[in-house]
């Protein structure tokens, strides 16, 4: 007889709590019953319930034809989604684990309460996504890679998972220094997976939440109005809102910004506005392509009128 989904659940719950994440199951590292049995079903249930909403109350209205783009986006995303899963997951996980036994990095260092020591784990890997993500937009090279996320010219739960593979591929290197130097343990890893993949899903989707609501929420954490203006073709828009779970790196960086609405917004990249950049075929190969100049069709550069300026939660 197969097993039941409530044994799944249960079998993934044990390998998260268990204190050596079952040994990391050297036999077969790519196993991890926690992401496949609880965190996925989450997930895929987290993007239904937002798919869902866009159709209810959207943000920002739709300018192009839904079903082409998320045709296009999910082919992008069959590209990187495997590499993630079988990976980057498996690598990081089996790699704090490694850390963890050998005592390598400061979490492995230092006996806090548990309570203080996963804040701290968790806070950690927030930031360093911050970090990434800067980076992502001001080192050439891994802009290529990230730019495809960008050129999308709307911006949807399809976003979400519009990445490409290199990206995710090259991310591999500088969480393993994060997990170094850290010590975060296999199980915070996974779970912040769990609330980094929503806060990315909740955060792209295009709905419109009473602004009382997300007034509220702006104020900890990032949400659809102000991700939208860190998706502008304005550039100096583009590079502020970096934050992916909380906001406070923002905050503390001085990129933050809430003074552009919606109705404002142009989103993508300029130069790859027309439908032929937006194609699965050009996306995937857009890194290895000369990159053209952060201008419209006709030679001019985006910009932002001061009139148009105007805090978004006043």
């Amino acid at each position: 007889m197969g097993v039941t989904i409530i044994t799944k659940v249960r079998l993934g719950l044990f390998y998260f709590w268990s204190p050596s994440l079952s040994a990391m199951n050297k036999d077969n590292i790519f196993d991890l019953p926690f992401m496949d049995n609880v965190a996925f079903p989450i997930l895929i249930g987290v993007f239904a319930f937002f798919a869902l909403l866009e159709f209810f109350i959207v943000l920002r209205p739709w300018k192009a034809k839904r079903l082409p783009r998320w045709v296009h986006n999910a082919l992008l995303s069959i590209t990187g989604l495997p590499l993630a899963r079988f990976l980057l997951l498996p690598v990081t996980v089996y790699s704090a684990y490694y850390f963890g036994q050998h005592n390598i990095g400061i979490l492995n260092w230092v006996q806090l309460p548990v309570w203080l020591e996963w804040t701290l784990g968790l806070l950690v890997l927030d930031y360093a996504i911050y970090i990434w993500h800067r980076l992502n937009h001001r080192v050439p090279f891994l802009w290529r890679f990230h730019n495809v996320h960008h050129a999308d010219t709307e911006m949807d739960i399809s976003t979400a998972i519009r990445f490409h593979f290199g990206e995710l591929l090259m991310s591999i290197p500088f969480r393993l220094i994060v997990i170094a130097i850290s010590g975060v343990s296999p199980m915070m890893l996974l779970l912040f997976e769990v609330i980094f993949e929503s806060a990315t899903l909740f955060h792209h989707s295009n709905i419109k939440l009473p602004k009382w609501l997300e007034g509220g929420l702006v104020r900890f954490i990032v949400t659809p109005r102000m991700h939208g203006i860190h998706h502008s073709i304005v550039k100096d828009e583009t590079d502020s809102n970096y934050s992916t779970v909380l906001n406070w790196w923002d905050r503390l960086h001085g990129t933050k910004r809430l003074d552009v609405k919606q109705e404002n917004i142009i989103i993508g990249v300029p130069a790859y506005r027309e439908n032929a950049d937006n194609k699965f075929w050009m996306l995937l190969i857009h890194p290895f392509k000369k990159q053209r100049e952060w201008k419209l069709r006709n030679g001019t550069i985006p910009e932002r009128r001061e009139e148009e300026k105007e805090e978004v939660f006043r």
